[in-house]
Parts: structure tokens; sequence; C-alpha cells
């Protein structure tokens, strides 16, 4: 081996030492970056401002703009024959949504409503609207007291969600915490993610009532990757004494707060977010006491939010 040889491989040996050093020391180290949730993933459940919305509905969509949101998730959903939100057509919501520059990336849709008579309007309604996701939010007590209901949900969903990708959306699921209460035996969620195919049905999961319901949502990351391209981000104070039926367990008995003044751990949480294969962060608080303020609190929290 020639001379030069040798003080050529020394040369390289010793800058790659002084690269990686230089990487690990400053911030292009793998091992030490810092993730973020980006703005345009992040987006909030009109319900959080519902009864804002009822008396003004242009000034609160506008508030919810300012406060430096540019996706939104639609609420309070009608049929009378006519597909509408917040009393108001899908055109004229759309129209609304463009004036402050907001895009309703996902909507919320009952059980009730995801039969054939209603549901090819509601894809009409999706295709005005400019959505991603058509998501239904849990399913009535007076339906889960009915036979093999979970059984029945699959079938369901994985009809609905069938037409949806069809006509070009992505159908999901969104869950409470009664999900995680045990049925014959077994959880819901855990029926629902083995009888729904997972191109067909995706899940939105509420991190605030997995975590109320005493469930680790990081083992489902884990077990089931690239399912959960949604997630509900809120907060609770303390963990609250869990029932199974009734829709006045839900929001009313619980003592929820703006997101990172509470005790999730969202840290731990979204360290799992490419596992898990979230797309959009979205807020939301049931009962707050100031809606927006509310909103751009827990908004300012995870724009600042880093995580390793």
């Amino acid at each position: 081996m020639s001379v030069n040889s040798v003080s050529r491989r020394a040369f390289l040996e010793t800058a790659t030492t002084v690269t990686a050093a230089t990487m690990l020391t400053g911030g292009m180290s793998w091992a030490a970056a810092e993730h973020r949730v980006e703005k345009s993933e992040i987006g909030v459940q009109l319900y959080t401002v519902r009864k804002a919305m009822a008396q003004d509905f242009d000034g609160s969509l506008a508030k919810v703009a300012a406060a430096g949101y540019k996706n939104v998730e639609l609420a309070e959903f009608s049929f009378d024959g006519e597909v509408k939100y917040f009393n108001r057509t899908p055109k004229d919501v759309r129209a609304a949504l463009d004036h402050d520059g907001l895009d309703a990336i996902s909507t919320h849709l009952n059980y009730k409503f995801l039969t054939p008579e209603t549901f090819p309007k509601v894809l009409e309604a999706s295709h005005v609207l400019g959505h991603k996701y058509i998501v239904c939010p849990w399913i009535d007590e007076e339906f889960r007291k009915g036979p093999d209901v979970w059984k029945n949900a699959c079938d369901t969903f994985n009809r609905v969600g069938e037409e949806s990708r069809k006509a070009g959306f992505q159908f999901g699921y969104h869950n409470h915490w009664f999900e995680f209460l045990p049925v014959d035996g077994k959880l819901p969620y855990d029926i629902l993610l083995a009888g729904c195919d997972p191109k067909l049905v995706k899940m939105e999961m509420d991190l605030c009532w997995i975590t109320a319901a005493g469930a680790d949502p990081v083992k489902y990351f884990e077990r089931y990757p690239g399912r959960f391209p949604l997630v509900h981000v809120k907060d609770l104070k303390s963990l609250p004494h869990i029932t199974a039926g009734g829709p006045q367990n839900f929001g009313d008995t619980t003592d929820l707060t703006e997101v990172g003044s509470g005790i999730v751990d969202w840290k731990r949480i979204f360290a799992h977010s490419e596992q898990a294969g979230i797309k959009y962060y979205i807020v939301e608080h049931d009962h707050p006491a100031q809606p927006f303020e509310s909103i751009k609190t827990s908004y300012d929290y995870l724009v600042n939010l880093r995580w390793s």
C-alpha cells in the first residue's frame, strides 16, 4: 500500500469522525432531533365553538382563523332531505370557510345517518365542502343496546367505507370511552379494529377519552400502525369515574381543560405520531368557559410543543 493511499484513508476517517461529532453536538443529529406539529397539521373541531356559531356563524369562523387555525372539522350535521351544517347548506358553509381561508378537512356524521338513503347525499355534500375524511363520531346508546351491535357496526363501516373510497374520501370512526369497556369479554374498540377493513375504515382516536378510560394509545399505535390519520387533542385535569351508559357521562362529568394544562402526556404520545400515521391533530373541548380563548391556548401549546 502506498503512502498516499494511507494518507488518504487517514484523512477520510478523520473527516468522517469530525462530521459525526458535529452532527451529534449540533441540531442535525437524528438522535437529538426535535419533532413538532406543523401548523398545517393542526385543526379544530367546531363543536368546541358551536354555541358561538349558532349566534354568529361568520364572525365565529373569523375568530377561529384569527386563532391561527387553517383546518376545521365540521359538526352540527342535520338532514331533512337536504344536508346541512349549522343549519346552512354545504354551498353556503363552503363560501364562508373560503372567505376566512379555512379548509374543512373532515366532518362528523352520526351513526344513524349512515343509511343507503342518507349517505349518498353526504358524499355529494362532502365534495362541495372539500372534505378528506368522513367520520362517525359515536354510536348512540339506543344502538349500543341492540344485539351484535359491534359486529353490525363493522359491517356498516365497511359498507360506507367502500362507498367513501369510491367517492374519493376516507371513512373513519371517533371513539369515546365506552369502546374500552368490555362487552362479553372483548373491548368494542378491539372488535372494530379487527372487523373493519384497514383500507376502508381508519380511526380518529380521541386521545382524551382513551386516556380517561385507562387505556394506552401508544399500545394501539404499536399494534395497528398507520390506522390513525386523525386524532382529537384535548386534555383533562383528572381521571373521571367511568361508567358504561348514557350521554350524560361524556364531557359533562369530566374535568376537561386546554391542551397542555392537564394530565395527558402529549410528548410520549406524539413521539409515536409517525407510527400511528397521524396527519391531523384536531383540538377539541366539549364545554370551554371561553371558547375562543380556549382554542387559542391549545393551538399555541401545539405549535410550541417539541419532542425527541
